[in-house]
């Protein structure tokens, strides 16, 4: 199986699509202005405690104040606390950590008003972001990730991953961390760290480290609160860290700053790959290029269809995730109902799986399967879930087949659930039902490019359409296009866009910013 990365920076968004095989599997959009909140940390204040529920609201400047539970303060709390004490008395020299002094840990039954207090200061880092009417979930555990490790400071232990099974190569990983580890620090080893060097482990350390000091030199200059003190990185970047594996083929991007900082990413994690990350130079938009547009147009919305006329419905709720499995109008199988429910079921959890990854649906998801009476086929069907779902990251737990034939899988969930609008609003009629007649589409368009060239003096832009359109313009040995080009310059380019609906247009500057030809009637 191969695999690529393809990241399409816009100016207000980021997109990033992973292909296996050429197929869809993760997709994430992000707005360009948004910080990526998980694993940030903030310095903030105890806004309100809610003893009932043993936790406490906390203000990180979020429109909603973000919850920490008592029992995610984390057992060396107290030591925590008295370190940032420490700090913030001397705003000129900062406290090494290695003097910091480990307290007993904090009782696991205790209760929130006996440690924390209205108004109190207190370091927190995001580990889940606000989804739907609830505000963000925050751990006083701080921690630090990188590839091949994970930085927490005020703990002494050395963890090693469970998927690394070799006895042997958890005792060296495990020996030679306690001996490169500095005081007060504790870390966890990934699992991609199995074979590594002590060069490589150190040179990560090292780095988790810097951002340690960099954090805390942040927390003893804060002077307005909240303040963000560490940022993770970004989504790109983020994304690769714990994505990255031999497979990867190619990594393309369309944006200089984006390309260096993966680039310099991949340099750091794996020298010698480096060559794999690509920058785009095409025309087309690049996800038109590698055929993700169409791929997401049909991949995300109520219903997705699969293979031989079945199809998935997905419902969201606020409480969980609910999908119906529909064979639709299928042919029967030559061998019974029941091979035929087999069959749909089959290919269901093949989609649905991919389906779990794509949005990144979290929480619990209920699925209902077409019924089966036969035993073996709901544990084939069971087994084939679970198979499926070895590929997903987050942590997830598949139950059997229920009496009524339901599913239920929970997924973590760490961020809202994706949500790609696929239905296209009329670009020409605006909702109103009637539009100026197609045939003279083109006519409107020179007209735009009249007014560009000889009204506002511009000899270089391009023009976006919908690849239908497109092809009308360019075809003929003097096509329209050859026209236009004669008549106002050769600075035109013609883009075919398959993010445009039918008759929609979209006109670009040299630098890529959009330049808005709408009429007033088209405004209103």
């Amino acid at each position: 199986m191969t695999s690529e990365l393809v990241v399409d920076v816009q100016p207000k968004e980021i997109s990033i699509a992973l292909l296996e095989d050429k197929n869809l599997v993760e997709f994430q959009k992000e707005e360009r202005n948004l910080s990526f909140a998980v694993g940030n940390m903030y310095v903030g204040k105890v806004r309100k405690l809610m003893p009932g529920l043993n936790a406490c609201f906390v203000d990180v400047g979020f429109e909603k104040d973000a919850f920490l539970h008592y029992l995610d303060l984390g057992p060396q709390f107290h030591s925590y606390q008295k370190y940032l004490k420490q700090v913030l008395s001397d705003r000129k020299k900062l406290y090494p950590i290695s003097k910091a002094s480990m307290l007993p840990d904090i009782e696991k039954d205790g209760t929130i008003s006996n440690v924390l207090q209205q108004g109190q200061e207190v370091i927190v880092q995001i580990v889940k972001e606000p989804i739907s009417t609830k505000g963000p979930r925050l751990t006083c555990e701080l921690s630090f990730a990188g590839r091949y490790l994970v930085l927490i400071p005020f703990n002494d232990k050395v963890s090693v991953s469970q998927k690394i099974k070799s006895s042997e190569e958890r005792a060296r990983l495990k020996q030679l961390l306690q001996s490169i580890k500095p005081k007060n620090f504790g870390v966890i080893v990934r699992t991609v760290a199995e074979g590594k060097r002590v060069a490589e482990l150190d040179a990560e350390l090292k780095v988790l480290l810097k951002h340690w000091e960099e954090t805390i030199t942040k927390v003893q200059k804060a002077t307005k609160l909240p303040s963000l003190v560490y940022e993770e990185t970004s989504r790109t970047v983020a994304m690769l860290r714990d994505l990255f594996n031999p497979s990867y083929e190619n990594i393309y991007v369309n944006d200089t700053t984006v390309y260096n900082e993966v680039k310099d990413y991949v340099a750091l994690i794996a020298p010698e790959r480096t060559e794999i990350v690509k920058f785009y130079k095409g025309q087309l938009p690049i996800f038109d290029n590698f055929g993700i547009t169409k791929q997401i147009k049909a991949s995300f919305g109520k219903t997705i269809s699969y293979k031989s006329g079945a199809y998935l419905i997905i419902e969201h709720t606020e409480a969980l995730h609910v999908v119906d499995v529909n064979s639709g109008n299928r042919a029967k199988a030559s061998n019974g109902q029941e091979a035929n429910a087999l069959d749909v079921n089959l290919g269901a959890a093949d989609e649905l799986a991919r389906q779990l990854r794509l949005r990144d649906m979290g929480g619990i998801i209920v699925v209902d399967f077409i019924d089966m009476n036969l035993a073996e086929n709901r544990q084939k069907l069971y087994e084939r879930m679970c198979q499926n779902m070895q590929k997903d990251r987050a942590k997830h737990n598949i139950l059997p087949l229920s009496k009524f034939g339901l599913m239920q899988i929970t997924r973590q969930r760490v961020r809202p659930a994706m949500d790609v609008t696929t239905d296209e609003d009329c670009p020409t009629c605006f909702g109103k039902g009637k539009i100026k007649p197609s045939i003279l589409f083109t006519d409107t368009l020179e007209s735009k490019i009249d007014y560009l060239v000889n009204k506002l003096k511009m000899k270089k832009f391009t023009l976006h359409i919908h690849p239908y359109v497109a092809a009308y313009v360019n075809q003929g040995i003097v096509s329209l296009k050859r026209k236009w080009q004669m008549k106002y310059g050769f600075g035109i380019k013609v883009i075919p866009n398959q993010n445009l609906a039918f008759l929609q247009y979209k006109f670009y500057d040299v630098f890529g910013e959009e330049i808005d030809m709408k009429e007033e009637f088209e405004i209103k």
